[in-house]
């Protein structure tokens, strides 16, 4: 037996290792393993683009969980005979990553973008994500994940700037691509417009004012926003309020706080009669639900009061006035005017940005869509009808099941796509202007033309990744051979972000799927089940995690009893927990190698005729044990799969057969210990197998001590067979 476990297992001295002589093996690579023969040229494939982490910063227990579940399906796959491919990336992650680089900037230097210019903020950006991805790559390694590094991608490269830009292309010349004046969301803080998916809403308390536009005004109405009233140009009831049916049609003037305003009075079913007073002012330009009810009613969008940095623009007392000043002022001269009928405390959804914080202005803006309701040429269906032929057909399968209901909820719902962003870091628009003209292409314009300033929305590129990754545009034998991949396994909160691009942007490009199966986890919280966050200091970092206890504790503790779309708690003591499986692990198998180092070996599961009753009986548990575990994996429960591998070897294994064994192997019963020692062989080698893709480093340390070893690496080892 080797002197090794002699002593406690000890993951901070092995696990860096073992993933290094993976590493230097190519074994990640598909290729490789035809080339070494440990998979055959035919073999059936089965691949995984990891979603690409931003390059703002460190992972999170919410990436280590990814990694954790999708090296299950891969090493399992793998040890199967597949030829697997997971391809890794970073995202470039525009609007986060300028964002934290001008911070720093401004912190440091007291200096804006524009102080700098685009060439020497993009420079400075590039060094910021280049640190960062190096950061990023060793904490994905220290987690034990067997990627591909050989055909590592960046969403912002050569390769995938002209898979961007061709798509671009296609889309502009299939006409789903228009440049228009219309609301969108903007973002006074982060100076861009956002997409309806990059908006987060936070619950705060608000005050809900009655009032009237003027004294001889027929109707009261309510908002928590009456600095906006001055761009009213409607107020719109419902068809059936008996309250307000004889002012329908009727067109007032008045002079709102300085701001002459022209009110119509329209009827929409889409106003609720039991809110405020049941009529609600019409602010076109400010509210996309407004600009939809002017839209079906004929009325002017055009009357902007508050600018980009959320200040007024009317004449008079709100000039320039921030709009949280701004409504102080109207409501000071709702009072003074006598206009004020009531104030109440309310509770509302505050529209924010999620990567900078800063809350949403609706405003009309001159951006670049997609039309998500206009047919595809030469299909005969709309993009939103492409995004849900595949999940209603059951092409894509989601796991949890339910979430495919919010999948479809969201998409017959959504709006067109504002994919242009008015920042500086990431695929620029290509788009060239001269004059009146306007050219669309994949390669930059000759000079005289001047390209568009603005870059793409961030999801635009990484809707592409399932082949972009793998070398599209070019027709590449790894496009040829792994797409559509096989799983897309991501957190529950990125579904219409990302996954539903993805199906968008496959659909028009390929016309087939992205993926097969999306498998989706929830989100990682603390013990007590709050989020985790710097401010509430709860955060675990999975390199300080794995520092303490080891890669396989963690993901151990990540994947067990974590079902599907399931938010799950974590804690240092669970780790530990799995930190002292491992040790057992170890110490059942000095105990195996111990007792077995005399006997002659056969090979390992084969049943012999002179074979103890009890070992016949343990095997035939074991193929059971091989079945369940088998079927697990192969229907995504790789969390009750990892639970029962625990009990078996703690409790069965270790508990039970272990200590029998004891008295067997002091006895003087030389059949029973020879056939009680073949039998343990084969348990170990079984159970090693059967837990290396939950827990990769402690079970191929302990393989490569194992006198039945078949392969120079368990990772490539064949998956058991149950007899």
């Amino acid at each position: 037996m080797p002197e090794k476990f002699l002593k406690p297992y000890d993951p901070s001295a092995t696990e860096a290792r073992i993933y290094a002589q993976w590493e230097e093996s190519g074994l990640f690579n598909p290729d490789e393993c035809v080339k070494q023969e440990v998979a055959k040229l035919d073999a059936p494939t089965y691949s995984i683009v990891l979603p690409p982490p931003n390059v703002t910063g460190r992972l999170h227990m919410g990436h280590a969980l990814m990694l954790a579940i999708e090296d299950v399906f891969i090493r399992y796959k793998r040890m199967r005979g597949f030829r697997t491919l997971w391809v890794p990336g970073t995202d470039h992650a525009a609007i986060a990553t300028q964002s934290v680089v001008e911070k720093q900037i401004k912190k440091e230097e007291n200096k804006n973008r524009h102080d700098l210019g685009r060439e020497e903020l993009l420079k400075r950006i590039g060094k910021f994500a280049s640190e960062n991805h190096t950061t990023i790559v060793n904490q994905v390694k220290t987690m034990g994940a067997s990627l591909d590094w050989s055909r590592e991608a960046f969403t912002l490269d050569e390769t995938r700037t002209r898979a961007v830009n061709k798509v671009f292309k296609n889309m502009y010349d299939a006409g789903l691509i228009y440049r228009g004046h219309r609301i969108v969301n903007w973002d006074p803080k982060g100076q861009t417009a956002i997409s309806d998916d990059e908006v987060t809403y936070e619950e705060r308390h608000a005050t809900l004012y009655t009032f009237r536009y003027s004294k001889d005004f027929p109707i009261s109405i309510a908002t928590t926003r009456p600095e906006t009233k001055v761009g009213d140009v409607a107020v719109a009831v419902h068809p059936d309020d008996t309250r307000y049916k004889k002012f329908v049609g009727k067109e007032y003037d008045a002079v709102f706080c300085d701001v002459p305003v022209h009110i119509k009075i329209v009827a929409d079913k889409e106003v609720d009669p039991a809110f405020g007073t049941g009529a609600v002012g019409i602010t076109p330009a400010h509210s996309q639900t407004d600009w939809d009810i002017a839209d079906r009613h004929g009325l002017s969008h055009e009357v902007v009061v508050i600018n980009e940095y959320a200040r007024m623009t009317v004449d008079g007392r709100l000039k320039d006035k921030k709009t949280t000043e701004a409504r102080e002022a109207v409501v000071e001269w709702l009072k003074s005017e006598g206009l004020l009928e009531k104030k109440e405390d309310t509770v509302q959804n505050i529209a924010t940005a999620e990567r900078t914080g800063g809350i949403i202005e609706p405003m009309p803006k001159m951006q670049w869509f997609v039309d998500v309701n206009k047919e595809v040429p030469m299909r005969g269906k709309t993009l939103k009808e492409l995004m849900l032929e595949p999940v209603r057909s059951g092409a894509i399968k989601i796991i949890p099941e339910h979430f495919e209901k919010t999948y479809f909820h969201w998409i017959e719902n959504l709006r067109d796509w504002c994919i242009s962003r008015q920042i500086w870091y990431g695929h620029r628009v290509p788009v060239w202007y001269r004059g009146e003209e306007i050219a669309v292409g994949i390669e930059p314009k000759e000079a005289g033309w001047i390209q568009d300033e603005d870059t793409l929305d961030t999801w635009f590129s990484s809707g592409l990744w399932t082949f972009s990754t793998l070398g599209w545009p070019d027709e590449t034998e790894d496009f040829k051979t792994y797409h559509p991949t096989d799983l897309l396994e991501t957190g529950y909160d990125i579904l219409f972000f990302w996954i539903a691009r993805m199906i968008l942007m496959t659909e028009f490009t390929l016309n087939t799927i992205p993926f097969k199966t999306v498998y989706l986890h929830g989100l990682v919280r603390d013990a007590a089940g709050r989020k985790m966050s710097k401010s509430l200091g709860n955060n675990m970092d999975p390199l300080d995690v794995t520092a303490k206890f080891g890669a396989d504790a963690a993901r151990m503790a990540l994947v067990v009893g974590n079902t599907p779309g399931t938010d799950m708690r974590i804690s240092e003591d669970k780790v530990k927990g799995y930190k002292h499986f491992a040790n057992k692990l170890w110490n059942i198998a000095r105990f195996i190698l111990e007792n077995t180092a005399n006997t002659p070996q056969i090979h390992v599961g084969r049943r012999t005729s002179n074979m103890d009753e009890s070992d016949v009986k343990i095997l035939s548990e074991l193929d059971a044990l091989t079945r369940d575990i088998t079927t697990d994996i192969e229907e995504f429960r790789i969390y009750m799969a990892a639970e029962k591998l625990y009990h078996y070897a703690w409790h069965e294994l270790a508990d039970k057969i272990l200590e029998e064994s004891k008295s067997i192997f002091a006895g003087a019963d030389e059949a029973a210990r020879a056939s009680r020692a073949r039998t343990l062989m084969t348990l170990l080698d079984r159970t090693l197998r059967l837990l290396h893709p939950f827990m990769p480093f402690v079970t191929e340390e302990i393989y490569q001590s194992m006198p039945t070893k078949d392969s120079k690496f368990l990772m490539v080892a064949s998956w058991p067979e149950s007899k």
